[in-house]
């Protein structure tokens, strides 16, 4: 059922639905520095994640200043984690374009605007550690290196990273709804260049729905239970990245801080970073309702028992 309704994706909901996106493209286009940045600079006396995100409530041993700090550190990060993702996003979209080149012309001018915006993405997040690396201490470092990133990625089947894509841009949306937009004590700056985001990321996450759900159309159950396998793997090598930078922005608190903290602080400071980043990265985006509908109705409870089983480890941490 699921295949006929996907066969002709030049009429109908689908063909509306790259039009809407296409159309919403460029009603809300912005410049970097014309409508986001617009000669400001961050504000160091302001959080740059809320607390839901950051889960700095949980450091009681740092004052309020310290845990500040902390946020900012974290959205340091945030901003690089997103700049990485756009990487292979955007190269993944070129890919997926192929199928629509001699097709529906809707479809592939909506997926190369989607990436250009990716590309757009990727300077706004360069811009963003240039500026914060101006008025923070010297040191930090954002370990992971994007071209291996994507290049990992990138040899996982189409759908598995559809899938990641589709979740990523899915969370992205609500951290920003849910904890950014309604938090007064965020940088003024740092909550537009998220609003900003958020406003063609919403566009992108429709994009990525379809192409998921068509590319899940071409599959066999056993070239989809290999696929679930990589989306498995994808969500283990993201959890690899924040195991890779948790230690790293928790050395850079412990070596920019104007006191010494103990061994145990230390410790604790570093399960709360990493507790934090596998919620913002993973926990929050397999708990998204509608990542969760789109992925069931394209898996067996088999195979989402696996989804489940290799995600526990990381939800109960």
């Amino acid at each position: 059922m699921l295949a006929a309704v996907q066969t002709n994706y030049n009429t109908g909901p689908r063909q509306k639905s790259y039009a809407g996106c296409l159309s919403a493209s460029k009603r809300i286009r912005w410049d970097i520095d014309r409508d986001v940045i617009r000669g400001r600079h961050f504000d160091l006396n302001k959080k740059f994640l809320p607390d839901g995100l950051s889960k700095i409530g949980s450091l009681g041993f740092l004052t309020e200043d310290e845990r500040r700090y902390v946020s900012q550190i974290q959205g340091r990060s945030y901003a690089n984690m997103f700049g990485l993702a756009e990487r292979f996003i955007g190269a993944k979209m070129l890919e997926v374009s192929r199928d629509h080149w001699l097709g529906n012309q809707l479809a592939l001018e909506a997926l190369v605007k989607f990436t250009d915006e990716e590309l757009k993405h990727q300077e706004l997040f360069r811009r963003i550690d240039s500026m914060l690396a101006e008025i923070m201490p010297a040191g930090y470092r954002f370990l992971p290196e994007a071209n291996e990133v994507a290049n990992l990625v990138l040899g996982k089947s189409t759908w598995a990273v559809l899938a990641l894509t589709c979740n990523i841009e899915l969370f992205t949306q609500a951290h920003y709804r849910e904890s950014m937009e309604p938090d007064p004590e965020l940088s003024a700056l740092w909550r537009d260049v998220f609003f900003h985001h958020w406003q063609e990321e919403s566009q992108h996450a429709i994009l990525d729905e379809l192409e998921w759900i068509r590319e899940d159309a071409k599959l066999s159950q056993l070239q989809r239970d290999r696929a679930v396998g990589d989306l498995i793997e994808l969500v283990g090598a993201v959890d690899g990245l924040l195991q890779l930078q948790a230690p790293a922005d928790t050395a850079y608190f412990v070596n920019t801080c104007d006191r010494e903290l103990s061994p145990e602080e230390t410790r604790t400071l570093h399960d709360t970073l990493l507790r934090a980043y596998r919620w913002q990265y993973i926990v929050s985006g397999v708990q998204d309702e509608r990542f969760g509908r789109i992925l069931a109705g394209m898996i067996s409870s088999k195979q989402a028992e696996r989804i489940e089983k290799a995600l526990e480890p990381i939800i109960s941490f």
